[in-house]
């Protein structure tokens, strides 16, 4: 019967197929099966079981001619799982896979800069991630991206010994990048991102996290604060915004990017020292389409930088994202640990605001001790409220969440490490199934038996040693 279907609709069919394991199966149904999957099959994950890795690479690579999507990784490796892909492996791939479009390096540690300068014959690679590629250093980006010159999307992780060099100040004159994201590499400060001049105005996702061990050892170069007060940085276009451990100091390095994002939509500060009322009002003012933030903050002032000017951030900021950002869905708020919760300024009256006034659909608060019993009475009237997530907010008693069951949307609830509510809290909900989840972890007083029937799907963890 297979044999009397058009190639058409047996393609139709191979493209529902998602798992590769399924794929290799029924490639092995028969010939035909077997020979529109080596033309259909776009993408490729291999690793550890690539023994040896050159000659298995080139066997994949001949068997699947039309691969655009490749990723290489060797989590978990180990010598005696035989030799890495090393930069042979690369002059294979981009002399087999000349339509390679994305591609993912992760622990390739045998990979160094001359394999990533086999890639630059790649001309219609447009997506890098390079994961914990330790032996690539700042020449070897800056000869791929010489090649590549429609690359949209890179992401550096780790990469320890690649420093800022040249690529960047190459990769901003190429104006095509969209969605930057470097994490934890130690040789690219936060300043070094001016280097990306007029690629700024084209940039839509960035993700910068800076290596906490390292985060206060950075120094400005005076010439790149210049640099950062002279040049218009325009951020238009960008949507996403994600900045962890990272320094925000006025006038100079992000703090300037902060308030000309008129575009964003997304914004996640995770551990940013310095952030001020100013600067997230003025985002709010400047983004009207934003729709999630994450705010993680820490009371830290040991630092000298902030002894004369104590900066935290206060209502006056929710208050502004409240009047300005009508669009706004999502909100996070969490106290990192080791900080002191009870310094914040963030009070009942701020959170407020923001239930009020915008349609939140998602709301989580960790260690947010300002939220009690009264702010979950006002969230009776979030009428688009669908997840809420309680992370050791200690002020919120059964009275409370028996007030759960009145939240006109909510399907999802998640309690974690909340030491004032019980098995009373849950009673109302219990046969009711108005919550498509609950899940509780590490609440000491509620019970396994207490979630039972509280909501369609229950999930229930108990580890206590938080508490010792």
């Amino acid at each position: 019967m297979m044999d009397c279907l058009p190639d058409q609709l047996v393609w139709e069919i191979l493209s529902r197929v998602k798992k590769t394991t399924d794929r290799n199966s029924l490639s092995l149904a028969c010939k035909r099966l077997h020979g529109l999957d080596n033309e259909q099959r776009q993408s490729l994950r291999v690793g550890c079981g690539l023994d040896p890795a050159n000659e298995a690479l080139t066997s994949l690579c001949s068997r699947f001619s039309n691969l655009t999507k490749v990723e290489i990784t060797y989590a978990g490796w180990m010598s005696k799982l035989g030799k890495q892909l090393d930069d042979e492996g690369l002059l294979i791939l981009s002399n087999c896979c000349r339509s390679i479009v994305d591609l993912t390096l992760s622990y390739c540690t045998f990979i160094t800069d001359l394999g990533l300068g086999h890639l630059s014959s790649c001309s219609k690679l447009s997506a890098l991630k390079l994961n914990f590629t330790t032996r690539i250093t700042g020449c070897g980006i800056l000869s791929l991206v010489a090649g590549c010159k429609v690359l949209t999307i890179l992401h550096l992780v780790r990469c320890l010994n690649v420093s800022s060099f040249e690529w960047l100040e190459y990769l901003g004159k190429l104006e095509t990048l969209e969605d930057l994201s470097i994490k934890n590499c130690r040789a690219i400060g936060e300043g070094d991102l001016i280097k990306l001049g007029s690629s700024w105005k084209k940039l839509k996702c960035l993700q910068f996290e800076v290596d906490v061990n390292y985060r206060y050892m950075k120094v400005y170069d005076r010439s790149a604060v210049d640099r950062w007060q002279k040049q218009w940085v325009a951020c238009e276009n960008m949507v996403e915004l994600s900045l962890v451990n990272c320094i925000i100091s006025p006038g100079r390095g992000l703090a300037c990017v902060l308030g000309k994002c008129k575009n964003l939509e997304k914004i996640h500060l995770d551990k940013c020292v310095g952030v001020r009322d100013s600067d997230i009002i003025g985002l709010a003012q400047k983004s009207k389409n934003l729709r999630s933030i994450f705010l993680r903050v820490q009371s830290d002032f040991s630092l000298p930088l902030l002894m004369n000017n104590p900066l935290r951030l206060t209502d006056e900021c929710l208050k502004a994202m409240a009047q300005n950002c009508s669009m706004l869905e999502s909100v996070r708020i969490s106290y990192s640990d080791g900080d002191f919760p009870s310094f914040s300024s963030f009070t009942l009256d701020g959170i407020l605001s923001l239930i009020q006034k915008c349609p939140l659909r998602e709301l989580a608060f960790d260690q947010v001790y300002s939220f009690n019993d009264v702010g979950m009475e006002a969230l009776c009237l979030a009428q688009y409220l669908e997840t809420l997530e309680l992370v050791r907010c200690q002020e919120i008693s059964d009275e409370g969440l028996q007030l759960v069951g009145q939240f006109p949307r909510l399907s999802i609830l998640r309690l974690i490490k909340c030491l004032g509510v019980s098995d009373d809290g849950l009673k109302p909900l219990v046969g009711s199934y108005k919550l498509e989840l609950l899940a509780v972890e590490d609440c000491p007083q509620i019970s396994e038996r207490g979630v039972l029937g509280a909501a369609k799907s229950v999930s229930f963890r108990q580890d206590l040693s938080w508490l010792y």
